[in-house]
Formats: C-alpha cells, sequence, structure tokens
C-alpha cells in the first residue's frame, strides 16, 4: 500500500517540492541547480582545513549560471532561468527565518534588478523583431518612444551599417544620484559641482532651486528616488533616475559629456511628453 503524501521544502532554496507518493527516495531539491548548490554547502561545512578556493571565490548566484550553461540554449532561457532561481532565493531570505543574512537577501534583491533589466531588454528586442513600433513599446513602458529608443535601441551608424557602440562613463549612476539627493538637499552648489562650463552659465543656483520649487507644487512632496539607470548614447553617458514625490512620481535625466562633465538636466513628471 503506498505512503500518504508527503510535503517537503527544497534543502537549497526552501521552496515546497512537489507532493511526494510512494516509497521511493524522497526528493531533496528543486531542480539540478538547487542540487548543486546543496553540494557546495555541504562541503563547505564538512571542511575542517582550508576550503577550497575555487568554491568560496564563485558565489551562489555565479555557480548557478555555470551549472546552467551548458543545459539552457539560448539567452532568454538563460535569463528567465536566472531570474526564478535569484527570485526564489530572495523570497526564501524574506521568508524563511534563519534563511539567512539580511545583507544576503539584500544582494539577491539588487542581482533581481538587474536580471529583471537583461529581461526586460529581451522582450523589447523580441517586440522590435516582431515589428512592433517605438511608439507602441514606449506606451507600454510608459514613456515617450524616444526615451524608449534611447535605452534599448540598437541604433545603426548610417554611414557603415554597423551598430554605434557608446562606453558608460565609469561612476555615473551614483554621480547622478548625489546630484539629485543635492537637490533634494536644497544643497544647490554641491548640486552643480559637475556642471560643464555651458551648465553653469545656463543654470545658476537659484534656476535650479526654481525648478525643483516648481516640481513640488505640480505632485508634492520629495519622498524617495529609485534605482539609476545608465545607458551610453553616442560619446554621451545618459542616467534616468526615478523620483517618487507624495503625489506623483517623476524622471530625473542627467546626461555626462565624454570629459565627464554634466552637459544635461531635467526633472519631467510622469505623463508629460
Amino acid at each position: 500500500m503506498a505512503d500518504p503524501e508527503t510535503f517537503a521544502g527544497c534543502e537549497a532554496c526552501g521552496r515546497r517540492l512537489p507532493a511526494a507518493r510512494g516509497r521511493g527516495r524522497p526528493r531533496r531539491y528543486c531542480d539540478a541547480t538547487c542540487r548543486s548548490a546543496g553540494r557546495r554547502q555541504r562541503k563547505r561545512a564538512a571542511s575542517t582545513s582550508s576550503p577550497d578556493v575555487k568554491e568560496l571565490l564563485t558565489g551562489n548566484e555565479r555557480q548557478d549560471y555555470l551549472d546552467v550553461v551548458a543545459t539552457v540554449g539560448d539567452p532568454a532561457g538563460l535569463t528567465a532561468h536566472r531570474i526564478t532561481t535569484v527570485a526564489g532565493r530572495l523570497v526564501a531570505g524574506l521568508t524563511r527565518t534563519g534563511a539567512g543574512s539580511p545583507l544576503a537577501a539584500m544582494a539577491s534583491a539588487r542581482e533581481l534588478v538587474t536580471v529583471a533589466n537583461a529581461a526586460l531588454q529581451e522582450a523589447v528586442d523580441r517586440a522590435r523583431a516582431a515589428g512592433y513600433s517605438w511608439k507602441e513599446i514606449g506606451d507600454v513602458l510608459e514613456t515617450t518612444r524616444q526615451a524608449a529608443f534611447q535605452r534599448f535601441g540598437r541604433p545603426v551608424d548610417p554611414r557603415t551599417g554597423e551598430p554605434l557602440t557608446g562606453t558608460l562613463l565609469p561612476g555615473a549612476a551614483e554621480r547622478a544620484f548625489a546630484i539629485f539627493a543635492g537637490i533634494a538637499a536644497g544643497e544647490w552648489d554641491a548640486a552643480r559641482a559637475d556642471f560643464g562650463p555651458r551648465m553653469l552659465e545656463a543654470v545658476s543656483a537659484s534656476r535650479l532651486a526654481d525648478g525643483w520649487a516648481r516640481t513640488a507644487g505640480l505632485i508634492g512632496r520629495f519622498e524617495s528616488m529609485g534605482e539609476p539607470f545608465a545607458h551610453p548614447l553616442g560619446e554621451h553617458t545618459i542616467v534616468d533616475l526615478p523620483l517618487h514625490f507624495e503625489a506623483g512620481d517623476a524622471t530625473g535625466r542627467v546626461t555626462f559629456g565624454s570629459d565627464g562633465k554634466v552637459i544635461g538636466l531635467f526633472i519631467r513628471p510622469a505623463g508629460q511628453q
């Protein structure tokens, strides 16, 4: 007579496993990735001397990638697998007592943002391949077609037919975040410290303060900033930053020139074209 069905959690990520029936060997892991993670955890726990250097240097998220790179053929499939794996690890870290440190959960959350951005790029590429316009894509993303193209497009040099590639300015996202943090704190001169000559001439401290006040008049008191997104546009680096106010959201944009100086800055409430 068969045993009654039982339920268990994956020993690696904690997700609920399918019901087990019969007298066979009980299932312990979700898939090969979790099985590999469990093996590494046992190896580290059993080690009484110097641990294996490669195991320590290869984090779980990187090892997950190595475990499946040979079995997942296309990039979209790999991205989907990474989302599932990282999301499962994050859920376990947030919901299971003793599942890991808060820092580990934070690292998983940050990685999930990165993987989700890659998935969004893949989805946009597929939409373009299927014939959808940048206007339609922009509507779904709640932005303009130009902003959608600047973030996700793959422009081609009309002179050569070759893809136009740009290089991100190192630290651009962090610098843009600091600029808007200065604006939010009313530190107008500090916010203008990286402005190029033309920006310094065009945007005085008082003009910057006036613009911030007008934004607050439209959508209320400033509350927080989201994750900055940096992308190249020719020789420039553009950073878009979500800004959250009490009555609505806006997008802050900082454009850096090739010399690293700020050559453009604006704040656009959501819904404005």
